[in-house]
This record gives C-alpha cells, structure tokens and sequence, in this order.
C-alpha cells in the first residue's frame, strides 16, 4: 500500500460500526462511512451522536451512499484502502455488491459479523483482500445515536492464510478507546465465537427463555448437551473449541438466576429480523458436510423456521 494515509471506507453505522468508526475518525484516521440514503441524510444534517461511559459528543464524519459510489465509480474518491464491514448479516448480500466500487486491487476488506458464513463469501467474491475479524463490545442504537453501554471495546484481526496483518492496517487500527489484537490463528478464534453465539442462540430459543429460568426448570443437563453437540462440529472441522472458552460458555449458560439471553432469541421474540440461517443455518449445513450429528441443533432449527413462516404469512 506503500507509505500513505490509510483511508478506511466504513459500511454500517450502527452499534458496531458507529462506535469503531467514531474512535478511528478521533484519532485522526481517515474514516467515511457508506449507509443507505435516510441514515446519511441524518448523519450530514445532525452529525453521529456517540454516548458512551463518560462521554458524550458529536462528530461530522464524511458518509457515501450506495448510489454515490457507484456514480464515482473510478474516480479517487472510490479507492479505499480498508473496507469494514460492520452490518446485520440480512444486509451481507446487498453490501457485498454495494462495495465493489470501493474494492481496488489492494483493498483489504474486514467483516465483523458473527459466524463464518460472511468470510466464505466474501473470500468468493474477493478473493486474497479479506482478513478475520470479530469484536467484543456491548452497544445498540438510540434515536439514531451510537450508545456503547460498558467500557468493553476489543477488536480481534488476523490474516486467513499466514501472510499477516500489513503494518499499514495494524497501525491505522491502533487508536486510543479500544483495545486491538492481531492473533495468528483468527481462525480458531472466529470458530470459537460462532460456536458460542450459536450455542447461546440454541439453548434460549429451543427453551424459551432466559438462562436462569431454563437452569431452575432442570435445564442444566440439556444445555450441556447442547454445547457438547456444536462442538464435535468445530472439532471435526479441525478448529477445536479450547478449554477455556468452553469454561466461559457453559459459565454464562448454566448461570443460576442469570437474565441472559442471546441476540437471536431477543430478535426472535421481538418479531425481528434474526440471524437464524446466518448462524444456525450455516452451522447445520456445516455439521452435514462434517457427518457430524446436531438433533437438538436441527430442532432448534425447525422450531425458529415454522414460526418464521408464520410471521410471514
């Protein structure tokens, strides 16, 4: 990429996105977002609100639409050097046309969407530009404004084939408000995290209900079960999921008295769009190539498909 200003193309404003990008444009890096039409207009009137633990303020950072990156298509204002993706994975198929305009030769491009499924589409379509990525952070929307609700604010990347992280992206990440981590086996980790979130959306959508309700009903035994079954499916497709993450899960699955839920059940009982067939879909196709068996996956499955067919209808 050579010695130059790193310029980072942002798709998404969101909790994930929104927040990021704020730190990034703080610091001084060359930052625009690409939204859809509504929100840009917002974001060019009133700015991007950013509330966080002690802070709250708001920033002008320049936006594109898709519209305005396909009518400047080839001129240097569509060369990105950095390409984040940070959107729903309902909007995965329209970004990746979306962005082309914006992907040049060396363009690197980063999703941070749970699972694994974003990556094998993205590495089809741009083949050797895209990296690992995943982030820990707790935020949501409100009234338009990025709300990061903890102070926790990680951002794990790692190259998929060995070759590394350019120092270029690395040094462009750095920035003062969130913690960065390089990790020569992204791999293993993006795994391990869909592993989780799956398990997590298993267990409080085939149940119901929040973990702590589902422990006091005798859950325990099956939420074990659950977890142990996604597993063998990380196991036999040569990621095994490591100890201490597996400590982690079944802490935070088997809590007594714990409130949580996963994403998937509070957008499913919200009658919200979910990440059913990104997460749970995938992973179940996955387990079928891998011959490995996933009954309590399966019927998690079909459970959230019949009532998203009656949603529908």
């Amino acid at each position: 990429m050579g010695e130059h200003t790193v310029k980072i193309l942002i798709a998404g404003a969101g909790a994930t996105g929104g927040a990021f990008g704020t730190r990034l444009f703080e610091a001084g890096r060359d930052v625009t977002f690409f939204v859809r039409e509504a929100r840009a207009q917002t974001m060019r009137a009133n700015g991007l609100r950013f509330v966080a633990p002690g802070e709250d303020r708001t920033n002008h950072i320049p936006v594109l639409t898709a519209a305005e990156l396909a009518t400047a298509n080839g001129s240097s204002s569509t060369s990105f050097d950095l390409v984040i993706v940070a959107v729903k994975a309902n909007g995965l198929e329209s970004i990746i046309d979306d962005i082309r305009p914006a992907v040049g030769e060396d363009t690197l491009i980063i999703p941070f969407l749970n699972g694994m499924a974003q990556i094998e589409r993205l590495v089809e379509e741009f083949p050797g530009q895209v990296l690992g990525g995943l982030v820990k952070i707790v935020g949501t929307i409100m009234d338009g404004a990025v709300h990061q609700m903890t102070d926790l604010a990680v951002m794990t990347i790692g190259d998929l084939n060995g070759t590394g992280v350019p120092d270029s992206i690395a040094q462009a990440l750095d920035v003062p408000g969130f913690k960065l981590q390089i990790l020569d086996n992204i791999t293993d980790a993006l795994w391990e995290k869909w592993i989780f979130i799956a398990a997590a959306g298993v267990v409080t959508c085939l149940f119901r209900a929040p973990v702590g309700a589902i422990m006091a009903a005798g859950g325990h035994a099956h939420i074990v079960r659950i977890v142990d079954e996604l597993e063998a499916v990380a196991a036999a497709g040569g990621h095994p999921v490591s100890a201490k993450a597996r400590e982690m899960t079944l802490s935070m699955l088997t809590a007594e008295g714990s409130s949580f839920t996963s994403s998937l059940y509070r957008d499913v009982t919200s009658g919200l769009p979910s990440e059913t067939e990104h997460i749970l879909g995938h992973l179940a196709r996955t387990a079928a190539d891998l011959s490995v068996a996933t009954p309590l996956l399966d019927l998690t499955l079909v459970q959230l498909r019949a009532g998203e067919s009656l949603r529908q209808s």
